[in-house]
Protein backbone atom coordinates (compact mmCIF):
# COMPACT_ATOMS: atom_id res chain seq x y z
CA UNK A 1 0.00 0.00 0.00
CA UNK A 2 2.86 2.34 0.80
CA UNK A 3 4.15 1.99 -2.76
CA UNK A 4 0.74 2.96 -4.17
CA UNK A 5 0.01 6.03 -2.04
CA UNK A 6 1.96 8.48 -4.26
CA UNK A 7 -0.64 7.72 -6.97
CA UNK A 8 -3.49 8.89 -4.71
CA UNK A 9 -2.36 12.05 -2.87
CA UNK A 10 -5.84 12.56 -1.40
CA UNK A 11 -5.21 9.58 0.90
CA UNK A 12 -2.63 11.66 2.80
CA UNK A 13 -4.93 14.65 3.37
CA UNK A 14 -7.01 15.41 6.42
CA UNK A 15 -9.75 17.89 7.24
CA UNK A 16 -8.82 21.24 8.79
CA UNK A 17 -11.56 23.46 10.21
CA UNK A 18 -11.35 27.20 9.69
CA UNK A 19 -11.38 29.19 12.96
CA UNK A 20 -14.82 30.47 14.01
CA UNK A 21 -16.32 28.64 10.99
CA UNK A 22 -15.57 31.63 8.80
CA UNK A 23 -15.30 29.33 5.78
CA UNK A 24 -15.88 25.73 4.81
CA UNK A 25 -13.27 23.21 6.06
CA UNK A 26 -10.21 22.68 3.86
CA UNK A 27 -8.03 19.71 2.99
CA UNK A 28 -4.43 19.85 4.25
CA UNK A 29 -1.51 17.44 4.12
CA UNK A 30 -1.22 15.23 7.19
CA UNK A 31 2.32 15.99 8.35
CA UNK A 32 2.11 13.11 10.85
CA UNK A 33 0.75 10.51 8.39
CA UNK A 34 1.30 6.89 9.49
CA UNK A 35 0.08 4.09 7.24
CA UNK A 36 -0.18 1.71 10.20
CA UNK A 37 -3.06 3.82 11.56
CA UNK A 38 -5.09 3.17 8.41
CA UNK A 39 -4.43 -0.47 7.46
CA UNK A 40 -5.72 -3.07 9.91
CA UNK A 41 -5.90 -6.85 10.11
CA UNK A 42 -8.85 -8.94 11.24
CA UNK A 43 -10.04 -12.49 10.86
CA UNK A 44 -13.05 -14.79 10.98
CA UNK A 45 -13.21 -18.27 12.49
CA UNK A 46 -12.36 -20.42 9.45
CA UNK A 47 -14.06 -21.15 7.21
CA UNK A 48 -15.91 -17.84 7.33
CA UNK A 49 -18.92 -17.42 5.05
CA UNK A 50 -20.75 -14.44 3.57
CA UNK A 51 -22.99 -14.03 6.61
CA UNK A 52 -20.05 -13.84 9.01
CA UNK A 53 -18.22 -11.44 6.70
CA UNK A 54 -21.32 -9.23 6.44
CA UNK A 55 -21.54 -9.02 10.24
CA UNK A 56 -17.89 -7.97 10.48
CA UNK A 57 -18.31 -5.36 7.72
CA UNK A 58 -21.35 -3.98 9.57
CA UNK A 59 -19.24 -3.56 12.71
CA UNK A 60 -16.55 -1.75 10.71
CA UNK A 61 -19.13 0.48 9.03
CA UNK A 62 -20.63 1.46 12.40
CA UNK A 63 -17.33 2.72 13.84
CA UNK A 64 -16.72 6.47 13.41
CA UNK A 65 -13.40 7.56 11.93
CA UNK A 66 -10.84 9.80 13.60
CA UNK A 67 -11.34 13.20 11.94
CA UNK A 68 -7.86 14.34 12.97
CA UNK A 69 -6.42 11.90 10.39
CA UNK A 70 -7.08 11.22 6.69
CA UNK A 71 -10.63 9.90 6.43
CA UNK A 72 -10.03 6.38 5.20
CA UNK A 73 -9.06 2.96 6.48
CA UNK A 74 -8.64 -0.58 5.16
CA UNK A 75 -9.15 -3.85 6.99
CA UNK A 76 -7.68 -7.08 5.62
CA UNK A 77 -9.96 -9.96 6.66
CA UNK A 78 -8.56 -13.49 6.73
CA UNK A 79 -10.18 -16.82 7.52
CA UNK A 80 -12.64 -16.92 4.63
CA UNK A 81 -13.51 -20.18 2.89
CA UNK A 82 -11.29 -21.42 0.04
CA UNK A 83 -8.37 -19.29 1.21
CA UNK A 84 -9.96 -16.06 0.07
CA UNK A 85 -9.18 -12.68 1.61
CA UNK A 86 -11.54 -9.69 1.91
CA UNK A 87 -10.34 -6.10 1.97
CA UNK A 88 -12.83 -3.68 3.53
CA UNK A 89 -12.10 -0.17 2.26
CA UNK A 90 -13.83 2.60 4.17
CA UNK A 91 -13.84 6.23 3.03
CA UNK A 92 -15.73 9.23 4.34
CA UNK A 93 -18.17 10.59 1.75
CA UNK A 94 -16.51 13.99 2.13
CA UNK A 95 -13.43 12.42 0.50
CA UNK A 96 -15.01 10.39 -2.32
CA UNK A 97 -18.19 9.96 -4.30
CA UNK A 98 -19.10 6.96 -6.45
CA UNK A 99 -16.95 7.98 -9.42
CA UNK A 100 -13.91 9.22 -7.49
CA UNK A 101 -14.08 6.16 -5.25
CA UNK A 102 -14.02 3.85 -8.27
CA UNK A 103 -11.16 5.83 -9.80
CA UNK A 104 -9.25 5.59 -6.54
CA UNK A 105 -9.58 1.79 -6.54
CA UNK A 106 -8.32 1.75 -10.13
CA UNK A 107 -5.10 3.43 -8.93
CA UNK A 108 -4.72 0.80 -6.23
CA UNK A 109 -5.40 -2.13 -8.59
CA UNK A 110 -3.79 -3.44 -11.77
CA UNK A 111 -5.04 -5.05 -14.96
CA UNK A 112 -2.59 -7.94 -14.56
CA UNK A 113 -0.87 -9.70 -11.65
CA UNK A 114 2.76 -9.20 -10.72
CA UNK A 115 2.97 -5.43 -11.09
CA UNK A 116 5.39 -4.04 -8.49
CA UNK A 117 5.88 -0.37 -7.75
CA UNK A 118 9.13 1.09 -6.38
CA UNK A 119 9.73 0.92 -2.67
CA UNK A 120 8.83 4.16 -0.88
CA UNK A 121 11.83 6.25 0.17
CA UNK A 122 13.26 5.53 3.61
CA UNK A 123 12.90 9.16 4.66
CA UNK A 124 9.52 10.81 5.00
CA UNK A 125 8.51 12.62 1.80
CA UNK A 126 8.39 16.37 1.93
CA UNK A 127 4.89 17.68 2.40
CA UNK A 128 3.48 21.15 2.08
CA UNK A 129 3.31 23.11 5.32
CA UNK A 130 -0.18 23.34 6.76
CA UNK A 131 -1.73 26.81 6.74
CA UNK A 132 -1.78 28.73 10.01
CA UNK A 133 -5.10 29.43 11.72
CA UNK A 134 -4.61 33.17 11.24
CA UNK A 135 -4.20 32.71 7.50
CA UNK A 136 -7.27 30.47 7.24
CA UNK A 137 -9.35 32.95 9.24
CA UNK A 138 -8.14 35.85 7.10
CA UNK A 139 -8.97 34.02 3.85
CA UNK A 140 -12.39 33.17 5.27
CA UNK A 141 -13.05 36.82 6.05
CA UNK A 142 -12.02 37.82 2.53
CA UNK A 143 -14.48 35.32 1.03
CA UNK A 144 -17.27 36.20 3.46
CA UNK A 145 -18.83 38.93 1.26
CA UNK A 146 -19.06 36.40 -1.57
CA UNK A 147 -21.68 34.54 0.42
CA UNK A 148 -24.07 37.33 -0.38
CA UNK A 149 -24.33 35.55 -3.73
CA UNK A 150 -26.97 33.44 -2.00
CA UNK A 151 -29.34 36.35 -2.60
CA UNK A 152 -28.84 35.85 -6.33
CA UNK A 153 -29.77 32.19 -5.98
CA UNK A 154 -33.34 33.07 -4.94
CA UNK A 155 -34.59 34.47 -8.30
CA UNK A 156 -32.65 31.72 -10.10
CA UNK A 157 -34.43 29.11 -7.99
CA UNK A 158 -37.81 30.75 -8.63
CA UNK A 159 -37.19 30.66 -12.39
CA UNK A 160 -36.26 26.99 -12.30
CA UNK A 161 -39.34 26.13 -10.26
CA UNK A 162 -41.47 28.08 -12.72
CA UNK A 163 -40.04 26.05 -15.58
CA UNK A 164 -40.88 22.81 -13.77
CA UNK A 165 -44.44 23.96 -13.11
CA UNK A 166 -44.89 24.87 -16.79
CA UNK A 167 -43.69 21.39 -17.83
CA UNK A 168 -46.24 19.75 -15.58
CA UNK A 169 -49.05 22.00 -16.86
CA UNK A 170 -48.58 20.76 -20.42
CA UNK A 171 -48.69 17.15 -19.23
CA UNK A 172 -45.00 16.24 -19.42
CA UNK A 173 -43.65 13.60 -17.06
CA UNK A 174 -41.16 14.63 -14.41
CA UNK A 175 -39.33 13.35 -11.40
CA UNK A 176 -41.14 12.31 -8.26
CA UNK A 177 -41.80 15.08 -5.78
CA UNK A 178 -39.90 14.97 -2.47
CA UNK A 179 -41.97 14.79 0.73
CA UNK A 180 -44.56 12.63 -1.08
CA UNK A 181 -43.04 9.22 -0.32
CA UNK A 182 -45.03 6.75 1.81
CA UNK A 183 -43.62 5.80 5.20
CA UNK A 184 -41.93 2.39 5.53
CA UNK A 185 -40.09 0.68 8.42
CA UNK A 186 -36.74 2.14 7.27
CA UNK A 187 -37.96 5.77 7.14
CA UNK A 188 -37.29 6.69 10.73
CA UNK A 189 -34.47 8.07 12.86
CA UNK A 190 -31.43 5.83 12.49
CA UNK A 191 -29.16 4.51 15.24
CA UNK A 192 -25.42 3.83 15.09
CA UNK A 193 -25.87 0.11 14.38
CA UNK A 194 -25.49 -1.13 10.80
CA UNK A 195 -26.60 -4.18 8.84
CA UNK A 196 -24.84 -5.35 5.67
CA UNK A 197 -25.84 -7.72 2.86
CA UNK A 198 -24.37 -8.25 -0.59
CA UNK A 199 -24.96 -10.34 -3.68
CA UNK A 200 -23.81 -10.67 -7.29
CA UNK A 201 -25.90 -10.84 -10.46
CA UNK A 202 -24.92 -11.52 -14.06
CA UNK A 203 -24.66 -8.28 -16.03
CA UNK A 204 -25.53 -10.22 -19.21
CA UNK A 205 -28.99 -10.95 -17.75
CA UNK A 206 -29.55 -7.26 -17.08
CA UNK A 207 -28.50 -6.40 -20.63
CA UNK A 208 -30.83 -9.06 -22.05
CA UNK A 209 -33.77 -7.58 -20.14
CA UNK A 210 -32.80 -4.10 -21.32
CA UNK A 211 -32.69 -5.21 -24.97
CA UNK A 212 -35.98 -7.10 -24.81
CA UNK A 213 -37.95 -4.11 -23.51
CA UNK A 214 -36.04 -1.18 -24.99
CA UNK A 215 -35.02 0.21 -21.61
CA UNK A 216 -31.74 1.43 -20.16
CA UNK A 217 -29.46 -0.40 -17.75
CA UNK A 218 -30.38 2.00 -14.97
CA UNK A 219 -34.10 1.42 -15.61
CA UNK A 220 -33.60 -2.34 -15.24
CA UNK A 221 -31.50 -1.91 -12.09
CA UNK A 222 -34.18 0.26 -10.47
CA UNK A 223 -36.88 -2.23 -11.49
CA UNK A 224 -34.92 -5.15 -10.04
CA UNK A 225 -34.36 -3.33 -6.73
CA UNK A 226 -38.02 -2.24 -6.70
CA UNK A 227 -39.05 -5.87 -7.08
CA UNK A 228 -36.86 -6.89 -4.15
CA UNK A 229 -38.25 -4.05 -2.02
CA UNK A 230 -41.83 -4.99 -2.91
CA UNK A 231 -41.26 -8.64 -1.95
CA UNK A 232 -39.53 -7.69 1.30
CA UNK A 233 -42.32 -5.31 2.34
CA UNK A 234 -45.01 -7.80 1.34
CA UNK A 235 -43.37 -10.47 3.52
CA UNK A 236 -43.52 -8.04 6.45
CA UNK A 237 -47.06 -6.87 5.63
CA UNK A 238 -45.68 -3.32 5.24
CA UNK A 239 -46.12 -2.63 1.50
CA UNK A 240 -47.59 0.89 1.06
CA UNK A 241 -50.43 1.36 -1.45
CA UNK A 242 -48.43 4.09 -3.24
CA UNK A 243 -45.05 4.02 -4.93
CA UNK A 244 -41.79 4.15 -3.02
CA UNK A 245 -39.50 7.01 -4.08
CA UNK A 246 -35.75 6.58 -4.47
CA UNK A 247 -33.13 9.28 -4.46
CA UNK A 248 -30.79 8.44 -7.36
CA UNK A 249 -27.36 10.15 -7.34
CA UNK A 250 -26.26 11.57 -10.70
CA UNK A 251 -22.58 12.19 -11.37
CA UNK A 252 -21.80 15.71 -12.59
CA UNK A 253 -18.04 15.23 -13.07
CA UNK A 254 -18.36 15.71 -16.83
CA UNK A 255 -20.66 18.74 -16.67
CA UNK A 256 -19.91 20.61 -13.43
CA UNK A 257 -18.24 24.01 -13.67
CA UNK A 258 -16.94 23.69 -10.11
CA UNK A 259 -13.25 22.87 -10.01
CA UNK A 260 -12.86 22.37 -6.27
CA UNK A 261 -14.14 19.36 -4.38
CA UNK A 262 -14.22 15.63 -5.05
CA UNK A 263 -17.98 15.24 -4.53
CA UNK A 264 -19.63 16.25 -7.78
CA UNK A 265 -23.03 14.69 -7.47
CA UNK A 266 -26.56 15.85 -8.09
CA UNK A 267 -29.70 13.80 -7.49
CA UNK A 268 -33.07 13.02 -9.00
CA UNK A 269 -36.11 11.47 -7.38
CA UNK A 270 -37.39 8.32 -9.07
CA UNK A 271 -40.70 6.56 -8.60
CA UNK A 272 -40.24 2.81 -8.18
CA UNK A 273 -43.89 1.79 -8.79
CA UNK A 274 -43.68 -0.81 -6.04
CA UNK A 275 -47.50 -0.86 -5.92
CA UNK A 276 -47.53 -2.42 -9.43
CA UNK A 277 -47.55 -6.23 -9.31
CA UNK A 278 -46.49 -6.93 -12.91
CA UNK A 279 -42.69 -6.40 -13.15
CA UNK A 280 -42.79 -5.78 -16.91
CA UNK A 281 -45.40 -3.07 -16.47
CA UNK A 282 -43.28 -1.67 -13.64
CA UNK A 283 -40.21 -1.55 -15.91
CA UNK A 284 -42.14 0.36 -18.57
CA UNK A 285 -43.43 2.87 -16.03
CA UNK A 286 -39.98 3.37 -14.48
CA UNK A 287 -38.35 3.84 -17.89
CA UNK A 288 -40.93 6.44 -18.94
CA UNK A 289 -40.71 8.26 -15.61
CA UNK A 290 -36.91 8.29 -15.72
CA UNK A 291 -36.91 9.96 -19.13
CA UNK A 292 -39.04 12.78 -17.76
CA UNK A 293 -37.01 12.95 -14.54
CA UNK A 294 -33.79 13.26 -16.54
CA UNK A 295 -35.27 16.12 -18.60
CA UNK A 296 -36.25 17.95 -15.42
CA UNK A 297 -32.86 17.28 -13.85
CA UNK A 298 -31.15 18.81 -16.89
CA UNK A 299 -33.51 21.79 -16.67
CA UNK A 300 -32.52 22.39 -13.04
CA UNK A 301 -28.82 22.10 -13.89
CA UNK A 302 -25.97 19.92 -12.67
CA UNK A 303 -24.57 22.51 -10.24
CA UNK A 304 -27.79 23.72 -8.61
CA UNK A 305 -27.33 21.86 -5.30
CA UNK A 306 -23.60 22.64 -5.16
CA UNK A 307 -24.29 26.32 -5.76
CA UNK A 308 -26.60 26.47 -2.76
CA UNK A 309 -24.09 24.53 -0.64
CA UNK A 310 -21.28 26.88 -1.65
CA UNK A 311 -23.14 29.98 -0.46
CA UNK A 312 -24.54 28.46 2.72
CA UNK A 313 -22.81 29.38 6.01
CA UNK A 314 -20.18 26.70 6.77
CA UNK A 315 -21.68 25.41 10.03
CA UNK A 316 -25.32 25.47 8.89
CA UNK A 317 -25.51 21.83 7.84
CA UNK A 318 -23.70 20.52 10.92
CA UNK A 319 -25.99 22.40 13.31
CA UNK A 320 -29.08 21.43 11.32
CA UNK A 321 -28.19 17.73 11.39
CA UNK A 322 -27.64 17.79 15.16
CA UNK A 323 -30.99 19.44 15.74
CA UNK A 324 -32.69 17.12 13.25
CA UNK A 325 -31.32 14.07 15.06
CA UNK A 326 -31.95 15.20 18.63
CA UNK A 327 -35.57 16.17 17.91
CA UNK A 328 -36.36 13.00 15.89
CA UNK A 329 -37.67 15.21 13.10
CA UNK A 330 -37.38 12.38 10.57
CA UNK A 331 -40.48 10.84 12.14
CA UNK A 332 -42.48 14.06 12.38
CA UNK A 333 -42.64 15.35 8.79
CA UNK A 334 -43.66 13.69 5.51
CA UNK A 335 -41.05 11.29 4.12
CA UNK A 336 -38.65 13.01 1.72
CA UNK A 337 -37.60 9.80 -0.02
CA UNK A 338 -37.55 6.17 1.02
CA UNK A 339 -33.99 5.16 0.18
CA UNK A 340 -30.96 5.88 -1.97
CA UNK A 341 -30.26 3.68 -5.00
CA UNK A 342 -26.95 4.34 -6.73
CA UNK A 343 -25.73 2.71 -9.93
CA UNK A 344 -21.98 3.16 -10.49
CA UNK A 345 -20.17 2.01 -13.66
CA UNK A 346 -17.03 0.08 -12.84
CA UNK A 347 -14.14 -1.41 -14.82
CA UNK A 348 -15.18 -3.92 -17.50
CA UNK A 349 -11.98 -5.97 -17.08
CA UNK A 350 -10.43 -8.22 -14.42
CA UNK A 351 -8.56 -6.38 -11.66
CA UNK A 352 -5.75 -7.44 -9.35
CA UNK A 353 -5.29 -5.86 -5.92
CA UNK A 354 -1.66 -6.10 -4.80
CA UNK A 355 -1.26 -9.15 -7.04
CA UNK A 356 -4.49 -10.95 -6.10
CA UNK A 357 -7.48 -11.37 -8.41
CA UNK A 358 -10.53 -9.34 -7.37
CA UNK A 359 -13.53 -11.68 -7.45
CA UNK A 360 -16.11 -9.05 -6.49
CA UNK A 361 -16.22 -5.40 -5.45
CA UNK A 362 -19.27 -4.71 -3.32
CA UNK A 363 -20.13 -1.03 -2.81
CA UNK A 364 -21.92 0.48 0.19
CA UNK A 365 -23.19 4.05 0.49
CA UNK A 366 -24.37 6.26 3.35
CA UNK A 367 -27.67 6.11 5.24
CA UNK A 368 -29.47 9.10 6.75
CA UNK A 369 -32.08 9.98 9.31
CA UNK A 370 -35.37 9.29 7.56
CA UNK A 371 -33.74 7.03 4.94
CA UNK A 372 -32.09 4.17 6.75
CA UNK A 373 -31.50 2.01 3.68
CA UNK A 374 -29.02 2.37 0.82
CA UNK A 375 -28.58 0.10 -2.22
CA UNK A 376 -25.48 0.64 -4.34
CA UNK A 377 -24.78 -1.27 -7.54
CA UNK A 378 -21.39 -1.56 -9.25
CA UNK A 379 -20.90 -3.14 -12.66
CA UNK A 380 -17.48 -4.77 -12.91
CA UNK A 381 -15.99 -7.40 -15.23
CA UNK A 382 -19.34 -8.75 -16.44
CA UNK A 383 -20.93 -8.85 -12.98
CA UNK A 384 -23.35 -6.65 -11.10
CA UNK A 385 -22.09 -6.41 -7.52
CA UNK A 386 -24.86 -5.15 -5.23
CA UNK A 387 -24.33 -3.85 -1.72
CA UNK A 388 -27.11 -3.26 0.84
CA UNK A 389 -26.49 -1.23 3.98
CA UNK A 390 -29.13 -0.23 6.52
CA UNK A 391 -29.72 0.73 10.11
CA UNK A 392 -29.87 -2.65 11.85
CA UNK A 393 -32.62 -1.47 14.19
CA UNK A 394 -34.86 -0.62 11.21
CA UNK A 395 -33.95 -3.49 8.83
CA UNK A 396 -32.68 -6.41 10.96
CA UNK A 397 -33.07 -9.06 8.21
CA UNK A 398 -31.36 -7.28 5.32
CA UNK A 399 -30.14 -10.56 3.80
CA UNK A 400 -33.75 -11.39 2.85
CA UNK A 401 -33.89 -8.24 0.73
CA UNK A 402 -30.63 -9.15 -1.01
CA UNK A 403 -31.88 -12.66 -1.73
CA UNK A 404 -35.07 -11.24 -3.29
CA UNK A 405 -32.95 -9.56 -5.97
CA UNK A 406 -32.41 -12.87 -7.75
CA UNK A 407 -36.14 -13.66 -7.79
CA UNK A 408 -36.77 -10.20 -9.25
CA UNK A 409 -34.20 -10.78 -12.01
CA UNK A 410 -35.50 -14.27 -12.77
CA UNK A 411 -39.06 -13.04 -13.33
CA UNK A 412 -37.92 -10.24 -15.64
CA UNK A 413 -35.57 -12.58 -17.51
CA UNK A 414 -38.36 -15.09 -18.10
CA UNK A 415 -40.54 -12.29 -19.47
CA UNK A 416 -37.65 -11.12 -21.67
CA UNK A 417 -37.32 -14.63 -23.17
CA UNK A 418 -41.05 -14.70 -23.88
CA UNK A 419 -40.91 -11.22 -25.41
CA UNK A 420 -38.03 -12.20 -27.66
Amino acid sequence: MGRRLPLVPTMRRRVRHVPFDLDHPVWVEDTDFDLDRHVHRDGLPAPGGDRELAELVAEIAARPMDRDRPLWEMTVVEGLADGRVAVVSKYHHAAVDGITGTNMMMYLCDAEPGVRYPEPPAEKPAVASTPHDIRLAAEGLVRLPGRLGMVGMVPQTVRKLGGLVQRRRVGKRGMALPFTAPRTPFNRTITARRAIAFTTADLADIKEIRAAFGAKINDVVLTVVAGALRQYLLDHDELPPTSLIASVPVSTHATSRHERGVNKVSTLFAQLYTEVEDPVERLGLIAAANRGAKEEHDLIGADFLQDWAKYAPPNTFRLAVRAYSSLDLAERHPVVHNLVISNVPGPPLPLYFLGHRVEAMYPFGPVFHGAGLNVTVLSANGDLDIGFIACRDLVPDLDRMAAAVHDSIAILLKAAHAQR
